[in-house]
C-alpha cells in the first residue's frame, strides 16, 4: 500500500498509495492535532505552582509529603453588610483571592480544538467547593489560565477534607452518544484544618467585657494587658447586652496554606447575649468565622467554651502532637446521665485531624468547664510547660500548716462585700465541707490520670495549687455539683510570662494573704509574674473568674500541619 510519506508541515501528514508498478493510486492528507495540557496545583507546598508535579494527583501527610492546601474562605472582604466570602456567588474584592488556592491549566497546542472537542472540569465533592470559571475554554497556543479555588466548609463528621478536581478532553462520537473522554488529569487538594492556639503562644490581644459592675475587673485587666505589651479589646454593653462570659462564647484558632494564613473564631453554640459577638465584630478580612449549631435541647453549660482547652505540644508513647491536643469536658464514662459537649461541636474537633482530642471528666463541676480545675502556664524547662491543678489536698495541707503555726484565727475573704468571720479554725472543723473535697479531689485525680496518661506528663510536670471546692445543687436538679470555695486560682488568665489570677482573698498572715503568697512561691520559680486581679463581686459570685471572663487572640504555630505523620 503506502511505500512513501511526507511530513508536509506540524499538523498534517500526506500519505501516497502505489500499485506494484509504483503508479501512483492515490494521496491522502491526514490532519495531526496535538494538545499539551495539564492540571497544576502547588503539591510541593512551597507555595508554587509548578507544572506537571508527578505527585499532584494525590495527597500524603509529612514533610516529604504531597498534595496542595485549600483555605476555607471563611472571612469577609467586605465589613458592611457582610457574610463569609463562601457564602457569596461572587469576588468581593481583588484581596479576596489571596484566601484561595492558585490551580493553572497550562495548554500547548494548535490554535483551536477540533470540532466538537472540548475541555470539562469537575470535582467530587461539589458542596465544598468553588470552581471559577466553567465550563473550560481552550484558549490556543502556549497559554496558562488560573483559577482561585475556595474551601466552602471544613472537615467534619461526614466530610474528610480531601477534594479532587479533574480536567477531561472530550472526544465526540455522534449526537445520540455522549462525548468520550481521551485525556484526563487530576490534582487533588486538602482543606486545612482548624486549629487552636495553648497558653504557651505569643499573645497578639485580649478581649474582655465591660459591664455595669465589674469596674474593679477591667482595672485589674487593662493594667495587667498594658504591662504585659499587648492590645486589649473591650466589648461595650451595647453588644455584649450583660453577658460578661467572653470564654464561654468562642474559642481563637486558626487556618494555615503555604501561601496565607489568617485567624479563625470558633462561635459556641452557647448563644447567650454575646452571641453576636463573633459575627458582628470578629468577623472581616483575614478574619474567619466558623459555627456549629446544634438543636436547642442538646446544648448544655459543657457547649460553651470554658470547657474548650489545648495542650502545649507534646510526644507521647513516640507519636509526636507538635500542635498540642484539644482537651474537652464531658460526663464521666460510665454515667448512664449527665451533661455533655454536644455532638456536633466533638465532631468538629475530631474531624480537624491535627490536634487529637482527649475527652476530660467535667460534670462533677456545677457550670462543668475544664478551665475550672486545670490550665497550662510556659516553663523554661522540662517540656517547657507545667500543668496547673487545682487541689483540695494542696489547699487542706496549706491550711493545716497555718493552723499549727498559730494562725487558726486568721479571716477568709477580708475586703469583700461578703465578709462573714469566715476563719480558718472553722474551715478546717467543717467535716461536710472536707468530705465535698474529698469527693472533688477523687474527680480531679481521676482526670490527673489521664492528662498523665494522654500527654505523657510525669508528677513533676504537674502544679498542685491550693483551691477549695464546695457541692451545691442546681435549681432543677438534685444531685449536687461543685463550685470553687473561694476564687479558683488556677482560673487564670496567661499572657508570657505574665499571669492574671484571681484574687483569692485567703487567710491574711502576717499582712499577706496566704493563698497569694503560696501561688508565689509554686510559679515565681518559673520566671512567672503573678498579678492578682479582683473579679470576686463580678465573676466569682456568678460562678466564674479571670479565665471565665477574657480570651486571647494568639500568633500561630511556627509548625506547618501538613508536616503531620499521620
Amino acid at each position: 500500500m503506502s511505500q512513501a510519506s511526507e511530513t508536509e508541515n506540524d499538523n498534517k501528514l500526506s500519505v501516497r498509495y502505489y500499485d506494484e508498478n509504483k503508479t501512483v493510486l492515490g494521496t491522502a492528507i491526514l490532519h495531526l492535532t496535538a494538545v499539551e495540557i495539564s492540571l497544576d496545583v502547588d503539591a510541593d507546598r512551597d507555595g508554587v505552582v509548578e507544572k506537571n508535579n508527578p505527585n499532584k494527583g494525590s495527597w500524603k501527610w509529612g514533610s516529604d509529603g504531597h498534595g496542595a492546601v485549600l483555605l476555607v474562605n471563611c472571612d469577609s472582604e467586605q465589613t458592611y453588610w457582610k457574610k463569609p466570602d463562601h457564602d457569596k456567588s461572587f469576588v468581593a474584592k481583588v484581596s479576596d483571592l489571596k484566601d484561595m488556592s492558585v490551580m493553572v491549566l497550562r495548554t500547548k497546542g494548535p490554535a483551536k480544538l477540533p470540532e466538537g472537542y472540548k475541555l470539562t472540569i469537575a470535582s467530587v465533592f461539589e458542596p465544598c467547593l468553588h470552581v471559577v470559571p466553567t465550563p473550560v475554554p481552550y484558549l490556543g497556543g502556549d497559554a496558562e489560565m488560573k483559577f482561585y479555588v475556595e474551601g466552602l466548609r471544613f472537615p467534619d463528621r461526614d466530610f474528610d477534607g480531601l477534594v479532587s478536581i479533574s480536567l477531561s478532553l472530550l472526544e465526540p462520537i455522534n449526537s445520540a452518544l455522549p462525548e468520550t473522554p481521551i485525556f484526563t488529569d487530576k490534582v487533588v487538594f486538602r482543606v486545612a484544618p482548624w486549629i487552636m492556639t495553648p497558653n504557651t503562644l505569643k499573645p497578639i490581644e485580649v478581649f474582655v467585657c465591660s459591664t455595669k459592675d465589674n469596674y474593679q475587673f477591667l482595672k485589674g485587666m487593662r493594667n495587667l494587658v498594658i504591662k504585659s505589651g499587648y492590645k486589649l479589646k473591650i466589648c461595650h454593653e451595647y453588644m455584649n447586652r450583660g453577658d460578661r462570659w467572653m470564654q464561654d462564647e468562642l474559642e481563637f484558632g486558626y487556618i494555615d496554606a503555604p501561601h496565607h494564613r489568617f485567624p479563625v473564631v470558633l462561635d459556641s453554640p452557647r448563644d447567650g447575649n454575646l452571641e453576636d459577638f463573633p459575627y458582628e465584630e470578629l468577623l472581616g478580612p483575614d478574619f474567619g468565622y466558623v459555627t456549629r449549631v446544634a438543636e436547642r435541647k442538646d446544648v448544655s453549660s459543657l457547649d460553651s467554651f470554658g470547657n474548650l482547652e489545648v495542650s502545649p505540644p507534646v510526644t507521647v508513647n513516640g507519636k509526636n502532637y507538635p500542635l498540642g491536643r484539644i482537651l474537652i469536658g464531658v460526663a464521666f464514662p460510665t454515667a448512664t446521665k449527665g451533661r455533655n459537649m454536644t455532638k456536633v461541636v466533638q465532631d468538629f474537633l475530631w474531624a480537624q485531624k491535627v490536634q487529637e482530642p482527649v475527652a476530660l471528666f467535667s460534670d462533677w463541676l456545677y457550670v462543668g468547664h475544664i478551665d475550672e480545675f486545670m490550665t497550662f502556664v510556659p516553663a523554661p524547662d522540662r517540656k517547657g510547660f507545667r500543668l496547673l491543678l487545682a487541689s483540695p489536698d494542696a489547699g487542706y495541707k496549706l491550711f493545716r500548716g497555718l493552723q499549727r503555726d498559730g494562725h487558726g484565727q486568721a479571716k477568709l475573704f477580708e475586703g469583700t462585700l461578703i465578709f462573714d468571720n469566715t476563719i480558718l479554725d472553722k474551715i478546717l472543723d467543717n467535716e461536710i465541707l472536707r468530705a465535698h473535697n474529698s469527693y472533688v479531689q477523687h474527680c480531679i485525680d481521676w482526670n490527673r490520670d489521664v492528662l498523665k496518661r494522654e500527654l505523657a506528663l510525669d508528677d513533676e510536670d504537674i502544679i498542685d495549687l491550693p483551691i477549695l471546692f464546695k457541692l451545691e445543687a442546681r435549681e432543677d436538679e438534685e444531685e449536687c455539683r461543685a463550685v470553687a470555695y473561694y476564687p479558683d486560682m488556677v482560673n487564670m488568665i496567661v499572657l508570657g510570662k505574665n499571669l492574671g489570677i484571681p484574687k483569692p482573698y485567703g487567710p491574711k498572715v502576717n499582712g499577706s494573704c496566704a493563698l497569694e503568697t503560696e501561688m508565689l512561691s509554686l510559679l515565681e520559680g518559673l520566671g512567672l509574674s503573678c498579678t492578682f486581679i479582683d473579679d470576686f463581686a463580678s465573676y466569682h459570685k456568678l460562678l466564674g473568674e479571670v479565665h471565665c471572663g477574657s480570651n486571647v487572640l494568639r500568633e500561630p504555630f511556627d509548625y506547618k500541619w501538613w508536616n503531620l505523620e499521620m
